[in-house]
Parts: C-alpha cells; structure tokens; sequence
C-alpha cells in the first residue's frame, strides 16, 4: 500500500490516540453525543480492552476538562486557538491532557505521539508549531497561571474547574461560593457505574455471589434498594448475566421516581417518555409483571432500542406505544403517570460531561415551555386519586419546582405530596420534593414531585 492509499483509508486515524482525534472532530463539528460516537467507533474498531478503555479514558477527559485545557493552549498558542485547524487543535488537546492528568505516558511520548499524528495529516509546518507549543507547557507546566480568583471568580472558576462561563454565573448567584465549586469539583470526577438488580430474574442474594465470582468490587446504593456501584469501569455488558436480562447499567438517582410513584401489583400505569426503557423496566419489577404499563415514546428507533432492552430483562407487562404525548387519546385513566421530563441533563455532567459544551441558557428556557406542557398534559390522564411523579435529571429551577409551582397554581384540583418522612432527609428540599446533587450525593443531579389528583 502506498503513502497516498494509506492516508485515504483506515489509517488515516489509527490507534487509540487517532480516534481520539477523529471522534473529538466530530463532537466539534456536529450535534452528536459523545457516548454514540464513541461507541461507533469502539464497535468498528479491532482495539484490544485496554486501549477501549484508554479510548474512553482520553476522550471523556479531554471533554471534561476542556475548559482548562484550552485555556493553557490559549496562553501558550501564538494567534487564537479557537481558529486553529481541528486535527491540530484536537492533537493538541489529546496530548496535553494526558500531560496533565495521565501518569502512564511520560511527557515527551504524548509530544512526539502528536507531532507524529500532526504530520502525517497536515505536513512539517503543523507538526513544528505543535511540537513548539506542547514542549513550552511542559516547560512551564508548574507555572501556569489562570485567571485570578480574587478579580474575576466566575472567570477563574470557569477556566480552573472547566465550566461554561455562564452556567457558573448562574450556579454561584445561587449558591454561593463553596457550594458551586465543591458542585463543579464532583462534575469532574471519574463516573462511577451503577447496576440495577432485576428481580424478575434473579435476588440481591445471588447477584451479589455472581459479582464476588468474578471478582468485581461493589458497594449497595445508599439510598434505593436494588442498586449496586461498581468501584471500577468494566466492560460489564460483554458479561453473560447482563444478557441474560440479571441487571441493567443505571443510576441509584434515576430508582426515586419509579419508586415513588407507588406503582402496585395489577395497576395501570402510563410512562410517557419511556425510552430507552430504564423507568419501565424498574416499574414492571416493582409491580411484579402484572397490571399494564403503556410506555409511551415519540421516536421510532428509540422504541426499537427500548423493545431490546425490556425483552432482555423479562419484562411482559408493558405495552410499547410510538406516539406524541401531546396528541395521545385515552379511553381509560390511569393510576399512576410518570413523566421523566426531556430535560437539560445538567445533573448528568459526570457521565456526559459534552452536555455542558452543548447547552446555553436558552435551552433551559426552550425545555421549561415543553416540560410544563408534558406535565399538563400527564396530569390530564389521571384517576381521581391517582399519583402522578415528574422527574428531572437537571438541577435547574425552571425545569423543576418552577414548573411544579405554576401547574399547582394554574391546577387546583391537583395537590403536591411532600416526600418528607418517605425517604432520607438530606434528598429532600424546602419544598417537599426530591432534589439531590453530585457532591452532596455522590449520584446524578435528579429532581421529583410527586403530585396527586384529588378525589
């Protein structure tokens, strides 16, 4: 194969640190998730365990700590980085957060790794002014300097802790100082991986001796039954049990709502953005298989990927529905509806860190008008006496008690059901609603209201 062939086909990026690149062009240039190219690329790949996990490991770093990385390539680039080509920019940002976070690869290996990289795909002169820069860091690398915390916090705390600018201006006017930089601290750790227990196939008992036989490291949840935390990433779905349908990846944060919605054995009940099928799955178990869950989602594929996921898990008494919440009919109400609203996913930023890159504040604006709709619309399809929880994985106001507040206002028929005494105090705000952050919590940032429509 000759040098042009060889340019033009897979080799173009090869390697655990030229898919980092490849993937990171295209976070920059397109809407897509992190997670989904990633696991394209993962899946296409003939890259050995470790390397995935190495894959994992740079990508989601570089992405979660963006914010500093650009600010020191910033200082150290003559001319503005932001204009810089993307497979330099992205080479750069690679070897410059295993610099900095990664102990395994010395220095001057990260520096030749990417100047090689760089001239391959863009010739001598890229690979020069990478080299020049990335050695100048190094040089400097105990020295660096952000911006000062005693002028400009917001900046400082944006640059240092690798936020949006705007999302700490927000969080810091709300919170404070301490609260928001210990919240921006825990954002930026490791994920950790949750299992849930499926007991429509299993017990905690057995679970628990299949884990210990393969060695895994676990603790159980502090605060849903059921829950599991791995201490260590794995390649937990390649495991014959996950595909027996024993346990499901999910977080401790994502059980409060299904559980507080008191769903019984032989009730019927509505989710009403089902997929992928995580709330549905845990309602089926929680009822036993029996009564009627109708699982409604607007988007074909997404229904297509939740069918796989209940059939693995055993789950035969849900009723898979492709439709719009808005336009959907019922002849008969329901006892319970779940509305796990499309939300911000601010309280997500340790498993998506890309969520914060993607978001600005009219996102939160535009899904408070859909959330407070959704809500309106679930509330319609409720029982005198039924139960109806909406829940959030955002820490936002405006997509959460705001919404609640103004639908009991505009709703009198319907009334808020403090969770006080029904679960620990610390999850609880002023409110009588769940709402829990990742360093108080050490899970995702998940909000719920449970609200009951009167007899």
């Amino acid at each position: 194969m000759d040098n042009q062939e060889e340019l033009t086909g897979m080799k173009l990026y090869e390697g655990v640190r030229g898919l980092s690149v490849k993937i990171l062009n295209r976070v920059d240039r397109t809407d897509a998730y992190l997670d989904k190219l990633l696991e394209i690329e993962i899946k296409n790949s003939d890259l050995a365990g470790n390397d995935k996990s190495l894959l994992f490991e740079i990508v989601h770093g570089v992405i979660r700590w963006l914010g500093r990385i650009d600010w020191i390539l910033n200082g150290f680039y003559k001319g503005q980085f932001s204009k810089c080509i993307p497979n330099v920019k992205n080479a750069m940002r690679v070897a410059l957060y295993q610099i900095l976070f990664l102990d395994k690869v010395p220095d001057y290996a990260a520096v030749d790794e990417a100047v090689e990289f760089v001239k391959k795909l863009q010739g001598k002169k890229s690979a020069d002014l990478t080299n020049a820069v990335l050695r100048n860091i190094i040089r400097s690398k105990d020295g660096i300097r952000y911006p000062n915390r005693e002028e400009d916090l917001n900046l400082f705390f944006s640059a240092y802790y690798s936020h949006p600018i705007w999302m700490v201006k927000r969080w810091v006017k709300r919170y404070g100082e301490s609260f928001t930089e210990e919240l921006l601290k825990a954002n930026n750790n490791k994920p950790v991986l949750s299992l849930r227990v499926n007991y429509l196939k299993t017990t905690d008992e057995e679970f628990i001796k299949l884990l210990q036989s393969v060695n895994l490291k676990f603790s159980k949840a502090k605060y849903v039954n059921g829950f599991y935390k791995l201490h260590a990433l794995t390649n937990i779905t390649d495991w014959e049990y996950f595909s027996k349908g024993y346990f499901t990846i999910q977080d401790e944060s994502t059980g409060f709502s299904t559980k507080l919605l008191d769903a019984r054995e032989g009730m019927r009940v509505l989710d009403l953005c089902a997929a992928p099928g995580g709330k549905t799955a845990h309602l089926a178990d929680l009822m036993c298989n029996t009564g009627e869950i109708i699982a409604l989602d607007k988007f074909e594929s997404r229904l297509k990927i939740m069918k796989k996921n209940i059939e693995r898990l055993g789950v035969e008494n849900a009723n898979l529905v492709e439709g719009d919440a808005h336009e959907y009919i019922v002849e008969k109400k329901f006892d319970r509806v779940l509305i796990d609203a499309p939300c911000s996913g601010l309280g997500t930023l340790t498993k998506k860190p890309d969520i914060k890159w993607k978001r600005d504040l009219g996102d939160v604006r535009k899904l408070a008008e859909i959330q407070y709709k959704l809500l309106s619309k679930g509330a319609s399809f409720l029982k005198p006496g039924g139960i109806l929880v909406y829940s959030t994985c955002t820490i936002e106001p405006e997509e959460n008690f705001v919404i609640v507040k103004n639908f009991l206002e505009e709703n009198k028929n319907y009334e808020l059901i403090s969770l006080k005494n029904t679960l620990d105090d610390s999850l609880i705000d002023e409110n009588g609603c769940l709402q829990t952050f990742p360093h108080l919590h050490y899970i995702d940032g998940a909000f719920a209201a449970k609200i009951k429509l009167k007899e």
